[in-house]
């Protein structure tokens, strides 16, 4: 472990000392008339009224009725819809309600231009790690500026990457609707457009899809985003904003986890956030509530800078210390289960492929997108016998069933081709222009040549890959081996496919290198991999395990399981992974198993 993610927190004074942590809830003791606020002394005396209470506060300020309002709407109004405290009233928790419910709603200013005090906020960010209720909180906040916040004709919507996930947080409304009987008397569902109506205030809450071109009529009292790290760019968040224009009090409220773009609208999204969070002052309409994971030494001061005496603070830059849990996780010990964090933990500390999508999803850490796939120790515990060389290899597999995947590179570098077998062997052969060799001789320090020597890879003459004996390797195999069908990636090329199919009259099958070809036979490696049962075999191919220490994984910024394959950047590193595509494009034959007889070859018709 670096010395950074061992850092400590500097010794506090007595008076600051963090108290011991427990699992009762946490009672926030915040003084919200001392919140950083502009100091602006506009405006008459406020004198909103709720049960009795009345604000007698001027200027910018923290008006207690207004926010008591809001928290009386969830506890007495709002069911909680699903999850561990299904069919219980919304009692918001300490964090819920102290943190960003009574900031949000509370905090108002003198407007000259509706000549009364509105909402101060305009803008929300909130980011924090999934599974800490963000839906149902989301929904009730949703559903408070439908029929509770006073706007006529009022116009709510959210928007996700897509219509699926926006319903993720509209559905919720509708469940917490049906169970309460005053909105349900109020409010009407249309479920065909996703849209729930309040014909009293002529208002509706709608979820929308996240495509801009469509959503440019809209005049939102309210718009709430899910995930802004899915969002290619900020032209729908644009739209709504700029469409809120003719609003008192709009509310353009953002939620998100960490993103694995670095260069994004999702990053400067976060990372306004961040500035806002640090210096109010920046904006003084946009609230910003975040919690994540620190990356770096610097990061961790910040927050110990920023909040001092906080006793959920992270304590070090380590991912696996529960101590550290808390910050990004505020419903950790309420709703959220430690135990379930515990276990994604102990997953993701043996599993290379899915410790970025613990540190982003379950901690909020930024993490690069790209990263390494395969541990080592699993590709060697699969080695099976040491094949002294690759014709030792096919004397054993000689005559047997198998399934093959072709991987074809330009002319001017390395393409791999691998076979493998029902009982988890596999057999590759790799092709290189002899020019090239010593380019990755020098980047293998000097293995690359060592590999051609000795027949693991073969090197054609001149400058480009000699097809003619990728097809001569191909046709030898085919007469050694009983080959079902070859998937290839279909950028290689229409007359490589045809000169193959001429030459073998096998089965050429299209495939390609993105998310939806490639998860199910990367998870299927991964597996074989990790099985006891001994599904997979290489018997210690150097050039195959090269590339299984070098291949990376990529998955979309919004979604963990879905998976492909990449290399890093070949000019810089010199390395290459072709073996691994052309393994997992076998493996997808395989999968497919073998070719289904028609009805009237199983009844003898037609030979």
């Amino acid at each position: 472990m670096s010395p950074a993610a061992t850092t400590r927190r500097p010794a506090r004074s007595k008076a600051a000392t963090r108290p011991r942590r427990t699992t009762r809830r946490r009672v926030l003791k915040v003084d919200h008339h001392k919140r950083w606020r502009p100091a602006s002394r506009r405006g008459g005396t406020c004198g909103y009224t709720l049960d009795g209470k009345t604000c007698t506060r001027r200027g910018a300020h923290y008006c207690e009725p207004r926010a008591d309002k809001v928290v009386k709407f969830f506890a007495e109004l709002l069911i909680h819809p699903a999850g561990a405290l299904a069919n219980t009233r919304f009692e918001l928790a300490p964090w819920q309600e102290h943190e960003i419910i009574r900031p949000l709603f509370g905090e108002v200013v003198w407007s000259e231009q509706w000549g009364r005090y509105v909402r101060r906020y305009s803008r929300a960010t909130i980011v924090m790690a999934r599974k800490n209720g963000k839906s149902a909180l989301l929904s009730g906040i949703a559903l408070y500026m439908l029929v509770g916040d006073g706007e006529e004709s009022a116009e709510i919507y959210c928007a996700a990457a897509n219509t699926r996930q926006a319903g993720k947080v509209f559905e919720p409304a509708v469940k917490m609707m049906r169970k309460s009987p005053i909105l349900a008397a109020r409010l009407k569902h249309i479920k065909n457009i996703r849209r729930l109506v309040d014909e009293k205030t002529s208002s509706h809450y709608e979820a929308i899809p996240s495509d801009a071109d469509n959503e440019l009529g809209h005049s939102p009292h309210c718009f709430i985003l899910d995930e802004v790290l899915s969002q290619p760019d900020d032209t729908l968040w644009k739209a709504m904003v700029t469409g809120a224009g003719a609003r008192t009090q709009p509310l353009m409220l953002a939620i998100t986890t960490e993103t694995t773009d670095q260069v994004s609208f999702g990053a400067e999204f976060i990372d306004e956030a961040d500035r806002v969070m640090e210096d109010p002052a920046r904006a003084p309409h946009h609230f910003a509530y975040v919690r994540k994971m620190p990356r770096d030494v610097d990061e961790l001061e910040r927050l110990w800078r920023l909040f001092p005496a906080r006793p959920e603070l992270p304590v070090s830059l380590d991912p696996w210390d529960e101590k550290n849990w808390a910050w990004p996780n505020p419903a950790l010990g309420s709703f959220l289960s430690v135990q379930a964090l515990r276990e994604d933990a102990i997953e993701a500390r043996t599993d290379l492929s899915k410790e970025n999508g613990f540190r982003q999803f379950r901690l909020n850490q930024r993490v690069s997108q790209v990263t390494r796939w395969i541990s080592m120790d699993l590709w060697n515990a699969r080695t099976g016998e040491v094949a002294p060389t690759p014709d030792w290899v096919r004397g054993r597999l000689k005559g047997q069933r198998c399934w093959g995947g072709l991987d074809l590179s330009s002319k001017l570098d390395l393409t791999a081709y691998a076979l493998v077998f029902p009982g988890g062997e596999v057999l590759w052969r790799f092709w290189i222009p002899e020019s090239v060799v010593p380019q990755l001789a020098e980047h293998t320090g000097g293995k690359f040549a060592e590999w051609v020597e000795d027949g693991w890879i073969t090197a054609t003459d001149g400058d480009t890959i000699d097809y003619d004996t990728i097809y001569d390797d191909i046709e030898t195999d085919h007469k050694a081996f009983r080959i079902v069908d070859i998937t290839y990636d279909k950028w290689s090329g229409e007359p490589v496919r045809q000169e193959i199919v001429k030459r073998t009259r096998l089965t050429m099958v299209e495939s390609d290198t993105t998310y939806l070809r490639m998860t199910p036979p990367m998870a299927e490696l991964m597996r074989r991999l990790k099985s006891k049962d001994d599904e997979l075999r290489h018997f210690g191919n150097p050039v195959a395990r090269w590339m299984a220490d070098t291949v990376e994984k990529k998955s979309p910024r919004d979604d963990p399981d879905r998976l492909r394959p990449v290399k890093p950047d070949r000019d810089k590193t010199g390395k290459r992974i072709d073996g691994i595509p052309a393994l997992l494009f076998a493996l997808d034959g395989s999968m497919r198993g073998l070719p289904k007889k028609s009805v009237y070859e199983s009844r003898g018709m037609l030979g």
